[in-house]
């Protein structure tokens, strides 16, 4: 079966987001006073085979917290959707 995982990551809550700091001040510089807080993250979107849905989300769970994600400053959470067979 295939699937193709949608993964966000974002810095934790707790964890300084200068980029985010910066892009905030950039928007107020351009009048956009609305704008309260910006936090800065990843979405990656990749194709997988598997055996079952379970099976997918295990190995999307595993490259997250081996790879893609540094668990310690960063949480992530992912979407999982069954691709059509051609």
């Amino acid at each position: 079966m295939k699937f193709a995982a949608t993964i966000q990551i974002m810095p934790r809550p707790e964890i300084l987001d200068p980029q985010g700091k910066a892009t905030r001040l950039g928007m107020h510089n351009l009048g956009f006073d609305q704008i309260d807080e910006v936090r800065i993250g990843k979405l990656i979107t990749l194709n997988l085979e598997a055996e079952s849905e379970e099976k997918a989300k295990e190995i999307v769970e595993e490259s997250c917290k081996k790879l893609l994600a540094n668990t310690v400053i960063e949480e992530y959470s992912f979407s999982l959707r069954q691709l059509e067979e051609a």
